[in-house]
């Protein structure tokens, strides 16, 4: 799944690519994926590109029709770009495509999910702000006003796993679960702990961990097209999608939890004092 660093890389290539650019092909191929329809979609048709930002995972293009196109890649979604769009017909359900995207230089992008469960989407809207997922969204880590106090304020009271917390976009804007897993790794603390638990000190070296982590992630993002930047969020993971190659800290076994739908990563010297946490899918074959 694209995360922070990832949609941030996609984020820079397209205001570089991009902006100045006026749009003159709007493809639907999966209406499904397509979530509002006033403004309708084709009102960014013709409109110039006037720049590109992010707000948590969502990416925004900004033109000058007063509309924005914003999308949000989901687990299996992703930007193509092409510095020559193919004039080939898009065909709606039989084609990975969701939305084409031409300009008039002769460039554009698709945007494409893998697999049967579709859950990319995209949105024209006058205002980010009128995106439901946008107006949910909680700080952003990599904000300058998040602090380390501010990070202190939303763990205050919640008696659920840092885990989850990290990945509540409500709560904290632009975390997933592979970012997660080396923010835990590089903070030593269990996914399983409390976060109204943690004392001082380690809130403190989660924000640190926290800032740190994404920082060099975006920064290694930054600069890479849109073809490299799966590789380089894989290359430069410590423990996630790592299952039972050795720590790059100490050494030991990196081991996962499973649960229906993902797996987190951690390693048991590192993280949790040695203890291995159980595996959901084991337990469940042993009752």
């Amino acid at each position: 799944m694209p995360e922070m660093p990832e949609v941030q890389g996609l984020v820079d290539f397209l205001r570089d690519r991009a902006t100045g650019l006026s749009v003159t092909k709007v493809s639907v191929a999966n209406i499904a994926a397509l979530k509002t329809y006033d403004p309708p979609i084709d009102a960014i048709k013709g409109a110039r590109i006037t720049g590109s930002d992010r707000h948590g995972k969502f990416i925004d293009l900004e033109t000058d029709a007063g509309v924005h196109l914003i999308f949000h890649l989901a687990k299996a979604g992703w930007l193509r770009w092409y510095d020559q769009l193919p004039a080939t017909v898009i065909r709606p359900g039989k084609t990975p495509i969701a939305l084409r995207i031409g300009f008039d230089d002769g460039s554009g992008f698709d945007l494409t999910e893998a697999g049967t469960k579709k859950s990319l989407a995209y949105y024209a809207a006058r205002s980010p702000a009128d995106v439901p997922g946008i107006a949910r969204l909680g700080p952003d880590p990599l904000d300058e006003s998040f602090t380390r106090d501010t990070l202190a304020g939303l763990l205050a009271g919640r008696r659920t796993q840092i885990k989850g917390v990290l990945r509540d976009q409500s709560i904290v804007a632009g975390i997933g679960n592979a970012y997660s897993d080396e923010i835990l790794h590089a903070a030593k603390m269990s996914p399983y702990a409390l976060a109204a638990g943690l004392t001082d000190a380690e809130i403190d070296r989660l924000y640190a961990a926290t800032r740190e982590t994404l920082a060099e992630a975006v920064a290694a993002a930054s600069g890479k097209p849109p073809a490299d930047l799966k590789d380089a969020k894989r290359r430069g993971m410590a423990v996630h999608g790592r299952r039972g190659e050795a720590c790059p800290v100490c050494g030991d076994e990196v081991r996962s939890v499973f649960f229906a739908d993902n797996s987190l990563e951690y390693c048991a010297t590192c993280q949790t004092g040695g203890k291995i946490l159980a595996d959901r899918r084991l337990s469940r074959l042993l009752k």
